[in-house]
C-alpha cells in the first residue's frame, strides 16, 4: 500500500495557512484580553481576518492562494479543525466533576428547568417564524427545530470557567452551582444535538431510530458516571508518561471513531473519553499534571486553529442580517434570563444573586461555537444562521464576563452568600476547567 503525499508546493502553503490562522487566533486573542473579555472572541476575530468580512473580500485572489491553494486543502485543514474540536471536548471532559448534594439539589434543579427546559420550549415558535432563513440544504424542519433550540439554551463551561477562574472565584457557592447545572445542561443538549445529526444524515425521523441515539447517548453518560464513581481505585503502579499519553490517544481516536460509526458525534464521544480518563487514572498523582500538559499543547495550537477556522467562514457583509441576528439575540438571551428568574423565585436567593444566575447561564462560549460548527457541517442550518449563532456566543460570553466582573466590583460576598440569610444555600464542591 502506498500514500498519497502532497507536493512541496502543497506541504509550503498548507505551513503557511496554519501559520496565519494560529498568528491571527494569537493576537486577536490578546487583544480582547486587554479589555479583560473570554480568549475565544479573538481566536475568532482573528480568523475572520482572512474571510470574506476582510481580506478575502479585499483580496480574495491572495486568500486563494494560501487557504484554497489545491483542491484537498480544505480537508487538510478540517482535520485539523476535528482535532481541535476532539481535543477541547477531551480535556473538558476529563476536568469536569459533577457532584450534587442534598442541600443544593433545589436551586440547581430550579437553575436547569429555567435555564434549559423553558427558554427550549419558548424558542419553538420563533423557530418556525425564521425557519425561512435559518433552515440548511439538507431541509430537515425537525434537525433545524431541534438546533434552534439548542441555540437558544445553551451554556458554556469552558468559557465561564475561564471566566471564574481569572476572577479567583472558583469553587465558590455561586459558581459550583452553575457549573453543576451547565455541565447536566450540556448532557440534555448534546443528546439533542446527536438527535438532530442522526435525523438530517437519514432523512427520516424513524421514532425506533431517533429512541436508540436517546438511549445510546443517555446510557453511556450513566455508565461513564456510575463507573467514575463506584470505581475504588484506577490503575496500580506507576506508568511512564509516553504510555500514559499513547493509551489515552488510543482510547480516545477509537472511541471516537467506533462512536461515529454508530451516529454519535465525536464532540460527545471525546467527552466520554476525557470523563473516563480521570476516573481510571485518580489514583496517579501525574495524571492531572499530564493532561495539563495536554491541555496546553492543545490550547497552544489545535483549538486556537479550530477557532479561527469558525471565525474564516463568517461573512458579514454578504450571508448576515443584522435586524434577524439582533431579533435570535433578543429571543435567545431573554428566554434563557426569563426562564431562570423565574424558576430562581422558588429558591430563598437574593435577587442580585438571581440576577446573577440568569446572566451567567446565558455565556454560551465554546459550546455555542460547536453547535454551529457541527449543525452547519451537517447541513442542518444555513450560513446565515451558522453566522448568527456564532455572533451570539461572542457576544453572550462578553456580557456574562463583564457582568459579573462589575458584580464582583460592587459586593465582593456576591458569590460566597446567595441566600437572603446570608448564608452560601450549597455544598457542592467541583473543579472544572
Amino acid at each position: 500500500m502506498s500514500l498519497e503525499t502532497l507536493k512541496d508546493q502543497e506541504v509550503f502553503v498548507t505551513f503557511l495557512a496554519l501559520a496565519l490562522l494560529l498568528a491571527g487566533a494569537y493576537i486577536g486573542g490578546k487583544i480582547v484580553e486587554v479589555f479583560r473579555a473570554p480568549k475565544v472572541i479573538g481566536e475568532i476575530l482573528g480568523g475572520m481576518l482572512f474571510g470574506g468580512t476582510f481580506l478575502y473580500h479585499f483580496f480574495p485572489s491572495a486568500m486563494e492562494a494560501v487557504f484554497q491553494a489545491y483542491p484537498q486543502e480544505g480537508k487538510v485543514l478540517n482535520l485539523v479543525y476535528q482535532l481541535g474540536l476532539i481535543f477541547l471536548m477531551f480535556c473538558s471532559g476529563f476536568n469536569t466533576q459533577i457532584e450534587v448534594g442534598k442541600e443544593n439539589r433545589r436551586i440547581i434543579s430550579c437553575v436547569f428547568i429555567g435555564a434549559t427546559i423553558l427558554p427550549m420550549l419558548g424558542g419553538i415558535p420563533f423557530a418556525f417564524f425564521m425557519k425561512e432563513h435559518f433552515i440548511g440544504e439538507a431541509g430537515n424542519q425537525l434537525s433545524f427545530v431541534l438546533v434552534f433550540i439548542i441555540g437558544v439554551a445553551i451554556t458554556s463551561i469552558p468559557v465561564i470557567s475561564k471566566i471564574f477562574f481569572d476572577m479567583g472565584v472558583m469553587n465558590t457557592p455561586f459558581t459550583n452551582t452553575v457549573l453543576t447545572a451547565s455541565t447536566l445542561q450540556d448532557l440534555c443538549l448534546w443528546i439533542l444535538l446527536n438527535l438532530a445529526t442522526r435525523v438530517a444524515e437519514t432523512g427520516t425521523a424513524n421514532p425506533l431510530d431517533m429512541a436508540l441515539v436517546v438511549i445510546l447517548t443517555l446510557g453511556m453518560f450513566v455508565v461513564a458516571k456510575l463507573f467514575a464513581d463506584h470505581l475504588p481505585f484506577g490503575y496500580h503502579g506507576k506508568v511512564k508518561a509516553t504510555d500514559f499519553y499513547t493509551i489515552s490517544f488510543v482510547a480516545l481516536f477509537l472511541v471516537c471513531a467506533l462512536l461515529c460509526r454508530v451516529g454519535i458525534n465525536i464532540m460527545y464521544s471525546a467527552f466520554l473519553v476525557g470523563y473516563l480518563v480521570k476516573a481510571i487514572s485518580k489514583r496517579d498523582e501525574a495524571a492531572k499534571g499530564r493532561i495539563e500538559a495536554v491541555s496546553n499543547f492543545a490550547f497552544s495550537f489545535f483549538v486556537p486553529v479550530y477557532f479561527a477556522l469558525v471565525g474564516i467562514q463568517l461573512n458579514l457583509l454578504h450571508h448576515f442580517s443584522f435586524a434577524r441576528f439582533a431579533l435570535f439575540f433578543v429571543v435567545a438571551f431573554g428566554l434563557e434570563a426569563i426562564g431562570t428568574i423565574l424558576m430562581l423565585q422558588f429558591t430563598n436567593l437574593r435577587k442580585s444573586v438571581i440576577g446573577n444566575f440568569a446572566v451567567t447561564m446565558n455565556a454560551r462560549g465554546g459550546p455555542g461555537i460547536v453547535l454551529a460548527t457541527v449543525a452547519y457541517a451537517s447541513k442542518i442550518i444555513s450560513i446565515e444562521f451558522f453566522t448568527v449563532l456564532i455572533l451570539t456566543t461572542m457576544l453572550s460570553s462578553m456580557i456574562a464576563g463583564y457582568w459579573l466582573r462589575y458584580q464582583q466590583k460592587k459586593d465582593p460576598e456576591i458569590f460566597h452568600k446567595l441566600t437572603k440569610e446570608g448564608g452560601d444555600g450549597v455544598s457542592t464542591h467541583q473543579e472544572k476547567a
